[in-house]
């Protein structure tokens, strides 16, 4: 498999907005674990290599156990792993990755609610929202993970 397209060299401009909401996210109060612990399970959904590989990595260097990352794709089912408040942010994820789905049910909004605030909630949805646009770009012009460009 080999890449389609390199999107930064033919839309600079385009990825360098994209570049920019995630400068915003970094800036809101929403901690930089709890986003990537998003973007992960996101790119998991979507299947997206090349962003499973970043993100995975990200939470390591950031110092999440390889318990918790391994566990993130059943983290329902992982006891006292995940904290109410991820478990809260991980459903909302899921539930705007798949909303075609089953929509953005008001259970999954009721227990976002009580770890968020309203400007948190926009925020998370912004995340959700950058991140299944990164998915689709590199799922579709075939962006492969750093590990794979090295053999």
């Amino acid at each position: 498999m080999s890449e389609r397209i390199n999107f930064h060299q033919a839309a600079p401009a385009g990825m360098e907005a994209l570049s920019g909401v995630n400068g915003y996210l970094s800036q809101t109060d929403l901690p930089l674990t709890l986003l990537e612990l998003l973007f992960l399970r996101i790119s998991q959904i979507n299947g997206c290599a090349y962003c499973i590989d970043m993100h995975t990595k990200a939470l390591n260097k950031a110092g999440m156990s390889w318990e918790k990352i391994v566990l993130t794709p059943v983290w329902h089912e992982s006891g006292t792993l995940f904290s109410e408040k991820e478990k809260a942010a991980l459903q909302w994820a899921e539930c705007l990755t798949l909303i075609a789905q089953n929509g953005a049910p008001d259970a999954n909004y009721t227990a976002l609610r009580k770890h968020f605030c309203e400007k948190e909630i926009v925020d998370l949805n912004i995340a959700i929202g950058l991140m299944n646009t990164y998915n689709r770009m590199a799922i579709s012009l075939k962006k492969l993970p750093a590990c794979a460009n090295a053999s």
